[in-house]
């Protein structure tokens, strides 16, 4: 197949980029590399610099070569900074999508995998949150995903539009040679791993009076080699389904503690710590289930451990300074 990957220079678009061109498949790279390099860019793939506002770009590439799919994850991605500004996460996240929706609608183009967001859910009322569970985002991140939903939901029923929304929760973990490596960076395991290396005194703990077994909050964490392949069963699946909304994690949660524990162990180093206020916008807990796209696609997560997970990251951490 033929592939186009919006933001296929960062962390994830960029792991999926690489196994799609590892499975024989061929990739083209649209991204404006505002929190990426040029460097990261899979070896192989066509590359194009640009924008998600340039809808004449956007055509003249999808016209470019007829695509059988294309893998959306072109996005601002920080919680905390969409509570400060959220105006760019609607421009960006929600606008810039549908104008990638128009411009696949104007070329003949209609089959999408969405990069979507356990922040859509907001506070669960219940764990394990299943799909159908509802929808308010504590925070402008979420919201400006969930929006992306809504439109997907009425381009499929009006435009016959095929899509899969897959609903991520906490990726973390590097496939060989590649890893997260975001500008600036803000996710707590490259974060604590940081720490690890000197390369930070320490890491902050936002929040220590949450509703949890430490106070701290609860994430589920997913290996980025589980998601992508769960990205290429969901676009397999567009052959013969129209619409799919699944989560993507492990089931399991782990305390933001506990996760400085783990890089603990694995790296065998000492993480000191800063306790700081709450985060405006932080659910206290988010743990998903998976079920559905288990019994769906047959999808299992091969990497359930976190140390596993982890150590993974930090073999790919400790290269990348190297």
């Amino acid at each position: 197949m033929t592939i186009l990957v919006t933001g296929g220079a960062g962390y994830i678009g960029g792991t999926v980029a690489r196994i799609l061109l590892a499975g024989g498949h061929a990739v083209t790279i649209f991204d404006n590399l505002c929190h990426s390099r040029r460097a990261a860019v899979a070896p192989g793939a066509e590359f194009i610099e640009g924008d998600l506002a340039d809808r004449s770009l956007l055509e003249k590439t999808l016209r470019s070569g007829r695509f059988q799919g294309v893998m959306h994850f072109a996005a601002l991605i920080e919680a905390g900074e969409s509570m400060q500004r959220p105006e760019i996460y609607f421009r960006n996240n929600t606008a810039g999508t549908l104008t990638l929706l128009e411009a696949m609608l104007a070329t003949g183009h209609d089959r999408l995998v969405f990069s979507s967001t356990a922040a859509c859910y907001g506070e669960p009322v219940s764990t394990p949150i299943l799909e159908d569970a509802k929808l308010e985002p504590t925070n402008a991140y979420g919201e400006s995903k969930l929006l992306v939903e809504h439109m997907l939901r009425w381009f499929n029923r009006i435009h016959g539009f095929r899509y899969a929304s897959l609903r991520y929760f906490n990726v973390a973990g590097a496939i060989e040679g590649y890893g997260e490596a975001h500008e600036p960076e803000s996710h707590l395991i490259p974060l604590i791993l940081d720490v690890a290396l000197g390369r930070r005194k320490s890491i902050k703990i936002f929040g220590q009076d949450y509703p949890t077994r430490d106070g701290t909050c609860i994430r589920d964490y997913i290996h980025v080699k589980d998601l992508a392949d769960a990205h290429l069963l969901a676009l397999a699946a567009l052959e013969t389904k129209d619409r799919l909304i699944y989560n993507i994690g492990n089931g399991q949660g782990f305390t933001v503690r506990e996760v400085i524990d783990s890089v603990r162990r694995v790296t065998g180093r000492p993480i000191p710590v800063e306790e700081c206020p709450r985060r405006e916008g932080d659910p206290a807990v988010l743990v998903a289930s998976a079920e559905k796209i288990k019994r769906e696609l047959g999808w299992e997560p091969q990497y359930a451990d976190l140390d596993t997970i982890i150590a993974s990251a930090w073999e790919w951490h400790q290269k990348r300074y190297a």
